[in-house]
């Protein structure tokens, strides 16, 4: 008999399983037919993929859909499946993974080839039948020049074109059956996990549909968002027009000492759209109240005040008030599933005080706002009396402005509504996208260190909170915006590597959050650094989290 080990399998206890057995086996044998519901596994604070060999006594968490790192595997490995089923339809193209578009996730062919209606069906069963296949998915570090000769066979054109500007003597490839590719992560052990998906016709290119968290391993029903959707197309045509869809060709141009220029004409861009909103603002006489909202670390802050500034020059005097003075008294407050309170839910503000100083300001009265004492929890005058006129405009920035009870005395012909967010246009090639929310992840962190005390341990125990805020009050209601802003600049992350990548080496192996500081170490880890920030205005959007001389006082 071979000899046994035994490891640890969260919520299950001990299992004694043949030496040398991967995770994927071990979940075989602790789930029996349920074990394609699991994709990863975690080990002592790290992420594994299951073909991973298992020790004595290892202690295993099973990664199913409804974990975040679960999910990130299903979604890689439904992209793959995409990919290869694309090169069989369409084998004179490239598939391109492009972002999110609510549940479902956006993509299209390079070459300038449109996905017709007719074609949506030849790819599904394309995609069904390399399921089916149940190919074993082989992870596989090779040395770069192997990696280099593979790649081209395949014609990722793009990752050669990355690899080459990076220091790289390995390089980490999946082999699907016979195909060779290259992904950021980790995938399931086969293409048959991946079964539950459809595909939406969204022209020029599809939805791929598949289950999200919390969506008990069914589809989701998919929901247009097509002002979002127009946001994300016209930044990916800017960066195209300029070659700047992939780190590859911002790698070169930091090589090549050109990124000043890239930096100049993304500020300059940036400093375009404000100037447009304004203008917009400033043509509509019924307009008062303008609601600024978005997820946190978008640059709320900064572009509000630089709203203010382009209002100015079209001859309005701008006035901002805060949502936060208006939270409720503590004993108040909502609380949430863990008996906490909950600042971020709209009952934590007093809504009829808010909506009669609106309604008050827009006839002409004048009001004293109040000031909210964080450190009493009690609302108190401020002092400070206001009263506008069509010259004066509300500036109003929260994370509830789009939610229709917020302001809901006022009439919607007098309110304005901006959502901004980091809609990174970036790619890493185009088989792997950049989540905008790590972006804003990296940008919290940095900021978080530098102005709010908080080091990267605080900024990962809250970001759990926040992104449900998000998902809660923010997300849903989006579409209501009258406008949408990108803050993400093509640049940023090579600039935030080197605030960020100090903060995530702080993060040790035994503690809750190595894996995910890990994750964003082998991100950045595909970026040139930008060392010198001269060429940065005082007033960029990104000075709110790295600082700077000058500018504004957003901190």
């Amino acid at each position: 008999m071979d000899k046994q080990i035994r490891v640890f399998v969260d919520g299950i206890g001990e299992v004694y399983v043949e030496e040398g057995s991967t995770l994927e086996e071990i979940s075989k044998q602790v789930y029996e037919n349920n074990y394609k519901n699991y994709l990863g596994a975690r080990v002592n604070n790290q992420i594994y993929h299951l073909r991973k060999e298992a020790k004595e006594n290892m202690y295993i968490k099973f990664l199913d859909i409804s974990t975040q790192d679960g999910y990130r595997i299903y979604t890689r490995t439904i992209s793959a499946v995409f990919i290869m089923a694309c090169r069989e339809v369409f084998p004179q193209c490239t598939a391109k993974i492009e972002h999110f578009l609510g549940e479902g996730l956006y993509a299209e062919l390079e070459e300038g080839h449109s996905i017709s209606f007719g074609e949506i069906e030849k790819l599904k069963k394309e995609m069904e039948k390399i399921i089916k296949n149940d190919l074993p998915i082989i992870r596989e570090k090779l040395p770069f020049e192997e990696a280099m000769d593979l790649f081209e066979k395949f014609g990722h054109k793009d990752k050669v074109r990355l690899y080459n500007t990076l220091d790289r003597e390995e390089v980490q490839t999946y082999n699907i059956g016979g195909y060779v590719d290259g992904f950021y992560g980790y995938l399931a052990p086969s293409t048959s996990y991946v079964d539950v998906f459809d595909l939406i016709y969204y022209y020029p290119g599809v939805i791929i549909l598949f289950p999200n968290r919390y969506s008990d391993n069914k589809l989701p029903e998919f929901k247009e968002q097509k002002k979002l959707g127009k946001v994300f197309k016209e930044a990916n045509d800017w960066a195209d027009i300029l070659d700047l869809g992939y780190v590859s060709s911002l790698n070169e141009k930091i090589i090549s000492g050109d990124i000043n220029e890239v930096i100049r004409i993304n500020e300059a861009l940036h400093e375009k759209k404000i100037a447009e909103i304004a203008d917009i603002i400033c043509k509509d006489d019924e307009i008062n109240i303008i609601l600024i909202a978005g997820p946190s670390s978008s640059g709320k802050t900064t572009f509000a005040q630089r709203l203010g500034v382009h209002l100015k020059v079209n001859g309005k005097r701008p006035i901002s008030i805060s949502v936060d003075d208006y939270f409720v008294d503590r004993d108040k407050t909502p609380l949430n599933e863990k008996g906490e309170y909950d600042f971020e839910a709209l009952e934590a503000i007093n809504l009829e005080a808010f909506n009669d100083d609106l309604v008050k300001l827009l006839e002409g009265e004048e009001i004293e706002l109040p000031k909210y004492n964080f450190i009493t929890g009690k609302s108190e005058k401020s002092g400070k009396r206001i009263k506008v006129d069509k010259d004066h405009p509300i500036i109003v920035e929260g994370i509830h402005g789009l939610n229709p009870k917020l302001a809901s005395y006022i009439p919607e012909k007098n309110k304005f509504k901006i959502y901004i967010s980091a809609l990174t246009q970036l790619n890493i090639d185009a088989h792997n996208r950049i989540s905008t929310r790590d972006t804003r992840l990296i940008r919290r962190m940095v900021r978080d260190n530098k102005y709010r005390g908080n080091d990267v341990f605080r900024t990962f125990e809250l970001w759990k909170g926040v992104t449900k805020g998000e998902d809660e009050y923010i997300f849903p209601y989006q579409e209501n915006a009258d406008i949408m802003f990108d803050s993400a600049l093509v640049y940023e992350l090579a600039v935030l590597k080197k605030h960020a990548v100090p903060l995530l080496k702080e993060v040790d192996k035994d503690n809750i959050y190595y894996s995910e500081a890990k994750r964003l170490l082998r991100f950045l880890n595909y970026f040139r650094t930008i060392e010198d920030e001269e060429a940065i205005p005082s007033n960029s959007i990104l000075r709110e989290f790295i600082g700077g001389t000058g500018g504004f006082n957003v901190h």
